[in-house]
C-alpha cells in the first residue's frame, strides 16, 4: 500500500494490527505515530479533537478494563492508498471490570460486547474517526439499567446544566475525510433495505432477509429470523417516528472467502415522540449515531450486526427532562 509501512499486507491487516498493538500490546505511545495530532473523533458520548485526547481515553479504559481484548471480526473498507481509505472495523470485545472508572468501583464482572469504528487513514496515519460501543450490553452484564447509568453519569458530571452532551451534528468539526463510501451493489442493496424499513416497509425483512438469519443488536441481543429483526427495527422506528433517517456512509464489498458484505453508518435525528424502547415519549431532540454490518448469502441477508449506544440516547432524554 503506497504511503503505508510494508509490514502490512493490506488495509484490514493494518487496521487489525495497529488495534492489537495499541491495546493488547500496550503500545499506547504508538498513537503518536499512527494518529494525527489534530484528529477529529466522534463517539456517541461526545466529540474529541486531538491525538492526546485519544491517548488519555485509551489509558482510562485500560485502567478500568486492564485485560480488554479487541477481536477484529471484520474490516469492511473503501478507497485507495493514494486518496485515503475508510475502514468500518467491527470488534468483539472481552474485558474484566477490574479497575475504577465510569462504571464505578471494580466488580470483577466478565464482559462481552461489540463496537464499530469507522476510521480514515492515509500515509500510515488515522486522521478522522466515528465510533460507537454497545454500552447497553456492558450495563446489563453489570446489573445496571442503561437509563440508570446515564442518570448517574449526569450527576457525576455536575448535573444537567453542566453535564457533557452526547454527540450531535451541531458539535461536529470538519475532518479530512469527506467521502461517502463506494457505489458497490451490496452497499446499495443494504442501504435500500434500511431505507425501506425506516419508511415503514417492514415487509422487506421477510423478502430480503434469510429466514435463518443471525442477528446481533444493541444491548448484547443475539437472535435469529424475521420476527426478531422486525421487533428490533419496528421498536426503534416507533420510538422516533418523526425523526429523519439518513444513510451517512455506505460501503459494499465482495471479497474472496468472505463473500458479499456491507457496512452502513446511519443516523436518526429528531424528536423522541413515540413509545418504544426508551419509555414514555419525552419530546427530547435525540441524535442516534448507528452502525450496521450485513453479510449476504444465497437466500438473502444472512447475518446482521447493529451497534449504537443506548446510554447516549438515554442521556439526551434525561438532559431534556432536566
Amino acid at each position: 500500500m503506497k504511503g503505508f509501512s510494508n509490514r502490512w499486507k493490506d488495509f484490514p491487516d493494518y487496521i487489525i494490527g495497529i488495534t492489537q498493538e495499541i491495546w493488547e500490546g500496550r503500545g499506547v505511545h504508538l498513537l503518536h505515530d499512527w494518529y494525527a495530532e489534530d484528529l477529529v473523533f466522534r463517539l456517541s458520548s461526545g466529540i474529541g479533537v486531538g491525538r492526546q485526547a485519544v491517548i488519555d481515553s485509551t489509558l482510562a479504559t485500560l485502567a478500568e478494563f486492564p485485560d480488554r481484548q479487541l477481536l477484529g471480526e471484520d474490516v469492511i473498507w473503501s478507497g485507495n492508498p493514494e486518496e485515503g481509505m475508510l475502514s468500518s472495523h467491527r470488534i468483539f470485545c472481552t474485558a474484566t471490570h477490574a479497575g475504577h472508572g465510569a462504571f464505578g468501583p471494580p466488580s470483577g464482572t466478565k464482559l462481552r460486547f461489540r463496537a464499530v469504528a469507522d476510521c480514515h487513514a492515509k500515509n500510515d496515519v488515522i486522521d478522522d474517526e466515528w465510533l460507537a460501543r454497545d454500552q447497553g450490553a456492558i450495563c446489563r452484564q453489570m446489573g445496571i439499567g442503561p437509563e440508570d447509568f446515564a442518570r448517574t453519569q449526569i450527576e457525576a458530571e455536575g448535573g444537567p446544566e453542566v453535564a457533557k452532551r452526547p454527540f450531535t451534528p451541531d458539535q461536529d468539526q470538519p475532518g479530512p475525510y469527506t467521502g461517502r463510501g463506494n457505489d458497490d451493489e451490496w452497499g446499495q442493496k443494504y442501504a435500500d433495505i434500511l431505507n425501506r424499513i425506516m419508511g415503514a416497509d417492514v415487509a422487506v425483512i421477510q423478502s430480503e432477509y434469510d429466514r435463518a438469519c443471525g442477528l446481533s443488536y444493541p444491548g448484547g441481543v443475539e437472535d435469529h429470523s424475521w420476527a426478531a429483526a422486525e421487533h428490533f427495527w419496528i421498536s426503534l422506528r416507533a420510538t422516533f417516528p418523526s425523526a429523519k433517517f439518513t444513510v451517512d456512509h455506505q460501503i459494499g464489498r465482495d471479497d474472496p472467502m468472505l463473500g458479499p458484505r456491507a457496512a452502513i453508518r446511519w443516523s436518526l435525528h429528531g424528536k423522541h415522540d413515540g413509545w418504544g424502547a426508551f419509555g414514555t415519549p419525552s419530546g427530547a431532540e435525540v441524535y442516534v449515531m448507528g452502525f450496521a454490518h450485513a453479510d449476504f448469502g444465497p437466500w438473502g441477508l444472512r447475518r446482521e450486526y447493529v451497534v449504537f449506544d443506548e446510554t447516549a440516547i438515554w442521556k439526551q432524554i434525561l438532559l431534556h427532562k432536566g
